[in-house]
């Protein structure tokens, strides 16, 4: 049986070459407008203006930590834009202080907007930035001790390791050190006021205040009274070396 072969059927080398090379210019002409066209439709969104609480409230229909939620995962995801990632750094922080304050008004048993505001938002080279959310996690904390200490013990310790910033630490410091507002505060954390007082050289200022502490029966913790007494016997010590 004989096969069957088109007449006009010929081999791709008998294409001449100009039409080749013309028709792969056509193709990449074709992919680079595309690309053109899909960069000139990109626009970069700005993060709006934080509207009323009470605006909020009315709208949440009565499930304002729902809202919360929502509103968290819009704005965590706000610098994944389509064709776009905007660093943290290009984001107007002004806005988004108020953007977290208002999520946590929504919903002040959350944590995540204090997490995010030191652990994610102050990841930027920017200290101006930085600082205005170890602000935020700071007045936040003022109003729930008990429940938002670990954000501000973290950024306690920015703020003495990573900006070098020992006055701010000591501010931070010493708020979670107010027995006043720190009474469910870990020992650790109510520590970090004698860790920066000593790293500022302030050893006379950490002498009277661990043995306030110690001689005012302030401690009950065996093992806190134990670590005090240590470190009031080491400045002792200092204090007495360096009088010889």
């Amino acid at each position: 049986m004989k096969s069957f072969v088109a007449k006009d059927q010929r081999p791709l080398s008998s294409i001449p070459k100009w039409v080749i090379i013309f028709f792969s210019f056509g193709i990449c002409l074709q992919v680079a407008w595309y690309e053109i066209q899909r960069q000139t439709n990109i626009r970069v969104e700005f993060l709006p203006s934080a509207p009323q609480t009470d605006i909020l409230k009315l709208s949440s229909m009565g499930e304002p930590e729902v809202l919360a939620k929502v509103l968290m995962l819009w704005l965590q995801a706000f610098d994944n834009q389509p064709g776009v990632s905007i660093p943290f750094s290009s984001l107007n922080y002004n806005e988004l202080k108020q953007w977290l304050n208002i999520i946590l008004e929504l919903d002040p048993r959350s944590g995540y907007p204090l997490l995010a505001a030191s652990r994610i938002y102050t990841q930027v080279p920017d200290p101006k930035k930085q600082r205005q959310m170890m602000e935020l996690v700071y007045q936040q904390y003022l109003n729930n001790p008990g429940q938002r200490w670990p954000w501000l013990a973290h950024v306690t310790i920015l703020a003495k390791h990573h900006l070098k910033d020992h006055e701010l630490a000591l501010k931070y410091a010493h708020a979670l050190a107010d027995k006043k507002l720190s009474n469910e505060v870990p020992a650790w954390v109510r520590q970090l006021e004698i860790v920066v007082l000593e790293d500022m050289g302030e050893l006379e200022s950490v002498r009277i205040l661990v043995g306030g502490l110690i001689h005012n029966n302030t401690i009950t913790d065996a093992k806190e009274l134990y670590w005090l007494e240590q470190r009031l016997n080491n400045l002792e010590a200092i204090k007495f070396g360096n009088n010889h």
